[in-house]
């Protein structure tokens, strides 16, 4: 039995009495002692998947300001959910919120269930989702494990094993030392260590409240944790996009389908994204005849747009034609903006950047 294990009454107090006085203050927070709204709860933990406090915080206050209630959030258009959106990527976490939203407002009265396994029944509420809101909003003992727990215990324990692989190990390790009481106080403080003592680079382990514990630091190879499998190389994918351009100015956009990647986010019109290159004239010789029965009346190609999604890496070539005038129906989902208009719809940041190569130079 480790030192750890055999100590882990004196551990979880000491993260305890580490948090009440030091505990980050953030919009969606209680103080320690408290329960915290399990609606900021729930909006802050789908907001913070893959993004920063940093970024969120606005963002957060925005969407409350926005929707104060989950009934008002239920009661709002999808289009207006993923407009407030834009810019967090990710946007199937924008779409499960307003589904689950509206699950929550007329299945379960607008009250969050507190049982993890009703929350797991929650469209877009995962494992960890669910325990983080059981614990931090209803002070069950679950499990919360993040990306910075996952580190701490990973470095407390010396794990070997490789992430993904080793999250069974960690979060078996991550039960054994949750407390019965104050389990989402305990989560909580864990991700503000994680947060600003035990980084990933260079961790403070003087400031520490349970250096003590740690393997690790015994050993003096804390950066060593956690290890990682080997990083697959992201391939990467081409497409020609469209800045359709009327006399008047007016700029088409559609809405990409409501599954999948961009699902439901506004957009220009678009070849494949393939991993084989394509060249301009033959991207626009196809989308002339497959999409629009006309021709255009000038072309000009612009820098090259590059984004980076979880999984691979995207090239977009923006040819901007300037076409005569023509119904938007004609494109399905198709829409005719104003320029100066476009932040009233969601762009995605990819969207954004093809504006930027578009505009750039002008005026």
């Amino acid at each position: 039995m480790s030192q750890l294990t055999s100590s882990k009454k004196s551990f979880s107090a000491a993260i305890l009495n580490w948090y009440d006085a030091h505990a980050r203050e953030l919009p969606w927070r209680s103080r320690p002692g408290e329960h915290a709204d399990p609606y900021h709860v729930w909006l802050s933990e789908i907001m913070l998947q893959q993004t920063t406090v940093v970024t969120v915080g606005p963002y957060f206050n925005k969407f409350l300001t926005f929707w104060p209630t989950i009934h008002d959030m239920a009661d709002a258009p999808l289009d207006d959910i993923l407009t407030a959106w834009a810019g967090l990527g990710y946007y199937a976490r924008a779409r499960n919120l307003h589904k689950c939203a509206i699950t929550i407002s007329r299945e379960f009265d607008g009250k969050f269930p507190k049982d993890r396994d009703e929350l797991l029944s929650l469209p877009g509420v995962g494992p960890y989702t669910a325990a983080a809101i059981s614990a931090i909003a209803f002070d069950r003992a679950e499990v919360v494990v993040d990306g910075n727990i996952e580190r701490i215990i990973s470095r407390l324990y010396r794990i070997d094993t490789p992430l993904p692989a080793a999250k069974k190990e960690i979060t078996a390790f991550a039960s054994e030392l949750t407390p019965k009481s104050r389990a989402g106080d305990y989560a909580q403080a864990l991700m503000d260590i994680g947060a600003t003592i035990c980084t990933p680079r260079t961790p403070s382990c003087a400031a520490c409240p349970v250096s003590r514990f740690c393997a690790a630091r015994r050993v003096g190879d804390m950066e060593r944790f956690p290890v990682k499998a080997p990083k697959k190389v992201k391939p990467t994918r081409r497409a020609v996009v469209f800045w359709l351009e009327r006399p008047d100015g007016f700029v088409l956009l559609r809405r990409r389908e409501e599954k999948g990647l961009l699902g439901g986010m506004m957009e220009f019109p678009s070849t494949e994204w393939r991993e084989e290159e394509i060249a301009v004239e033959a991207a626009m010789k196809r989308f002339f005849s497959d999409e629009l029965q006309m021709r255009a009346d000038g072309v000009t190609e612009k820098s090259l747009v590059r984004h980076t999604f979880t999984h691979f890496h995207l090239e977009l070539r923006p040819v901007v034609i300037t076409i005569g005038a023509l119904d938007a129906a004609v494109i399905p989902r198709g829409q005719w903006v104003k320029p100066e208009n476009f932040s009233s719809f969601a762009l995605p940041t990819l969207m954004t950047k093809v504006v930027r190569a578009v505009v750039k130079g002008q005026g």
